[in-house]
């Protein structure tokens, strides 16, 4: 019942919710055993005090005491070892589980999701929202929960030995919190203004070191430099502005808390001047209120900790909760052919991107797609590769509805080259490994020497081992292009989508690569998108797209002789040929 509740409140694992609550309880018993050495100061007050009040005299035993501090020793060391690993090694591992289960979420998402949630923002609750997290429950959580048992427990002993000054002494907890949770929702409102402003400040940050080039080279960077630093000057606002606001309910609190030692003495002092307890027992219940309030005004900082984190709990508990992208992974495909029949597709329910989109691209035939910008021939390249489903429609390989598939099982018939090409920061050997993963050393070689990647490689100083840098940052563009050209040849899978895949070679490279292609492409289906008309002059069929409309389609024989848009692509580029300077 309470692991089930943890899991649903806290978004953490069966197992996770278990070590919390071994953790809660080791922090409670350790709690416990710290109040043993308050019984031997009581022990040692008792043998001190009863002689001064006409009692017999107690001869104290050494021996006896030695060994009752090291049981007491003994005991907290136990129990402060079981809490440490339950309270912190558990939690890393349940964080570590935490960070999989997120990203492992996200990579079974549909790739529109990602076209609406901003990149920075995903990254900061993975990371930072993990980390605070770990601190929430290797801390905040199994103190706050663990000195509350242990309270209860205390208390009871407390009234069995005094209810009077039991109440004086705990009377302050229960106001002390209800306070905490009277400004709950300011704390939660600071909480929220960090976030924004730290997500905000983390946009600025990432935009600015990618666009570093653009800035230096229109002298922008001191005005960006300016706009960075009033967001950075935000987030500190924002911190301060959040720091008072939790601040004043857990110092409040606190204030609260040490009334009850006054209104123990002043009791406790009645008391006594009546006769009604001894100084021995007003003294234990001063030691006793150390020992109890000093785990409490932790609790308090926890508790405000713990309200702040319910929005981070929100959004991590938000990313596993969507529903991913599923489909069959068991399925047979009649050929290879990419149909689509009757595909419109918009983003977020605005003006449609693709309209009315029916044509068939059939194995070992190259389908070309043509248009200007932004007319939507890259949709419908990733829309093939189910990169995202289309709003009505239907796009099928092989006679099987695309969206009743697995993406990840699908997308193994799939060699894509696009234009903006990603690589990692590891050789170039890995890189193009990337293609398929069991290839060996000379396979990729090979890959690599049919994608003309030998002539730049055997000048690198460490050749296919040379470590490229972030994104291949290294490299030229034709030769980032080059090895997402050799990536593909690797895969030789049997449909291929070429989106601009040789855009920044030159026209000697470009001739060589489209031989490699040639012999990639054989008995396979390809779809290839191009502004070059020399790059599609080959093409067995053409698909005009027009403002996400299909204009026309046919072999370039049969659209030449129409006098329709591609014939109009064709003169123009021809005409922009004889240009000149």
């Amino acid at each position: 019942m309470i692991s089930e509740f943890f899991t649903k409140r806290f978004g953490l694992t069966k197992e996770g919710s278990d070590n919390l609550i071994k953790g809660i309880i080791y922090t409670a018993l350790m709690n416990i055993s710290l109040m043993f050495p308050v019984g031997l100061y009581a022990l040692l007050i008792y043998m001190w005090l009863e002689p001064l009040t006409g009692g017999e005299i107690i001869d104290p035993n050494l021996g006896m005491f030695i060994v009752l501090i090291l049981i007491v020793l003994g005991i907290i060391f136990a129990f402060a070892w079981k809490q440490y690993h339950f309270v912190f090694n558990t939690t890393y591992v349940e964080s570590e589980n935490r960070r999989i289960n997120l990203g492992e979420n996200l990579r079974k998402l549909p790739l529109s999701f990602f076209e609406n949630r901003d990149l920075a923002d995903l990254t900061a609750t993975i990371m930072n929202d993990c980390t605070d997290l770990e601190h929430v429950f290797s801390h905040a959580v199994p103190q706050l929960l663990g000195s509350i048992c242990s309270l209860c427990i205390v208390s009871i002993g407390l009234l069995i030995f005094d209810w009077r000054l039991a109440i004086a002494l705990l009377w302050v907890v229960p106001v002390a919190f209800i306070i905490l949770f009277i400004s709950k929702k300011l704390i939660y409102k600071g909480g929220n203004l960090v976030m924004g402003d730290l997500l905000n400040c983390g946009d600025a940050m990432q935009e600015c070191i990618e666009s570093i080039r653009d800035l230096k080279s229109y002298n922008y960077e001191g005005e960006y430099y300016a706009k960075i630093s009033n967001l950075t000057s935000n987030v500190e606002k924002s911190r301060l502005k959040s720091e008072l606001m939790s601040a004043a309910g857990v110092i409040i609190g606190k204030v609260v808390l040490n009334l009850g030692i006054v209104s123990v003495i002043l009791l406790g002092s009645y008391l006594i001047m009546n006769s009604q307890i001894s100084i021995f027992t007003l003294l234990i219940f001063l030691i006793a209120s150390a020992t109890v309030y000093n785990p409490l005004e932790n609790g308090l900082m926890f508790l405000a900790e713990i309200f702040m984190m319910d929005n981070k709990i929100d959004r991590t508990t938000e990313i596993e909760s969507l529903v991913v992208e599923s489909g069959m992974t068991d399925y047979s495909l009649d050929g290879y052919d990419v149909e689509f029949k009757n595909v419109n597709f918009n983003y977020d329910d605005l003006k449609d991107v693709l309209s009315d989109i029916t044509f068939t691209a059939k194995q070992g035939e190259v389908t070309a797609l043509v248009g200007s910008s932004g007319g939507g021939k890259s949709t419908v390249s990733k829309l093939a590769a189910r990169f995202w489903d289309p709003v009505s429609g239907e796009v099928s390989l092989g006679g099987q509805n695309l969206s009743k598939l697995d993406s990840e099982k699908l997308l193994e018939n799939f060699s894509i080259v696009f234009q903006d090409v990603i690589l990692f920061n590891n050789s170039i050997l890995e890189n193009i490994r990337v293609g398929r993963k069991d290839a060996t050393d000379e396979e990729v070689i090979e890959a690599a020497r049919l994608a003309e990647c030998e002539e730049f490689v055997s000048k690198l100083p460490e050749g296919y081992d040379t470590v490229i840098g972030e994104n291949g940052e290294l490299l030229s563009g034709g030769q980032r292009q080059r090895i997402s050209i050799a990536r593909a040849l690797l895969k030789d899978a049997n449909v291929i989508l070429l989106d601009e895949a040789t855009s920044f070679l030159d026209v000697e490279n470009e001739s060589k690569i489209q031989k490699a292609l040639s012999e990639l492409i054989k008995n396979k289906t390809v779809i290839i998108i191009a502004h070059r008309m020399r790059t599609i002059a080959n093409a067995d069929k053409i698909v005009v797209l027009d403002d996400g409309k299909i204009a026309e389609q046919g072999s370039p024989e049969e659209l030449l002789s129409n006098d329709g848009l591609f014939k109009k692509m064709v003169d123009l580029q021809n005409l922009s040929g004889e240009w000149q300077i």
